[in-house]
């Protein structure tokens, strides 16, 4: 056992000691006598140097140091127990994946793809958490994912990346807003309202200045936070969109959205599998991210 490492006995007994303030209802939840949760308190106690308890009125009460330790612990033990009911269920062998994903790339892309992979791996259960835009970097391990489908955050250390699909975004809208030649020209967009994608702020500003037209004003129009939602307003004749091609191609295959303009702006950037080196030698990861790669390279 490590220096550091308490018995996971001891753990066990505190965890649920801290969860009921009573160390009877501990010792009933864990099958034990309530003088065996005070050994293994006290031995726990000792290992660590601090009080974890307090008695006050015939109650337990948290000092800070166990409040600060309590859901840190907690949360562990529940990842071991988590681990071991995955290896009891799979003997060894297939395994859960859980993957944070952009909702309206697992959508579009994602979804339509999966069964094969699952048919082809059918002991590999895969689970799914809405990825999110946000300031910081996801923490894997916190958020308990194995992997993330997102669009690309840059490079960052211990984190290994593979490109899926190009962000290369043009500009859509439902077929009403062609008719008569009432989008013949860029500069006719200053007469229709842009969509705008919260996240992406800039992309009609960029994708005006590859135009070389100036004169529009590409900050303008209402934001969406979901490419979706940006989508079905296009659709519904709201105005026009800039969107990656493979979001809205059911839209144009049936006709209720038409480009605008063929002509892509790339920003350098794309939707990449991102998870941590160390986790690459993982079976069920690894074959998961051998096939996404071979379906992003077939189109």
């Amino acid at each position: 056992m490590r220096r550091h490492t308490p018995p996971i006995a001891a753990l066990q007994a505190f965890e649920a000691c801290a969860r009921h303030l009573s160390v009877s209802r501990a010792a009933e939840e864990l099958h034990l006598t309530q003088s065996a949760v005070s050994r293994q308190l006290a031995g726990l106690e000792s290992l660590l140097g601090v009080r974890l308890f307090l008695r006050v009125r015939q109650r337990l009460v948290l000092t800070a140091a166990a409040a600060s330790y309590a859901p840190q612990l907690r949360s562990a033990l529940a990842r071991i127990e988590s681990a071991t009911l995955e290896v009891m269920a799979h003997q060894g062998a297939g395994g859960t994946l859980t993957l944070a994903v952009q909702p309206t790339f697992g959508t579009r892309w994602l979804m339509p793809r999966l069964p094969r992979f699952l048919a082809a791996h059918r002991r590999i259960v895969v689970n799914f958490r809405n990825y999110t835009t946000r300031p910081t970097p996801i923490d894997y391990d916190a958020e308990d994912v194995d992997a993330a489908i997102m669009l690309d955050a840059g490079a960052r250390p211990g984190v290994a990346t593979h490109l899926l699909v190009a962000d290369l975004r043009l500009p859509v809208c439902a077929p009403a807003l062609l008719v008569n030649g009432a989008l013949a020209r860029v500069s006719d967009l200053a007469r229709h309202t842009l969509l705008q994608h919260s996240t992406r702020p800039r992309a009609w500003a960029e994708w005006l200045a590859m135009m070389g037209d100036t004169d529009v004003d590409g900050f303008r129009g209402p934001r969406f936070h979901h490419h979706a939602m940006v989508a079905e307003a296009a659709a519904q004749g709201m105005g026009v969109a800039l969107m990656p091609r493979f979001m809205v191609a059911e839209e144009l295959a049936a006709g209720r959205l038409v480009v605008a303009f063929d002509r892509a702006f790339d920003a350098g950037e794309g939707y990449v599998l991102a998870y941590p080196e160390a986790s690459a030698d993982v079976p069920a990861l690894r074959l998961f991210r051998d096939w996404l790669l071979a379906e992003a390279a077939e189109g």
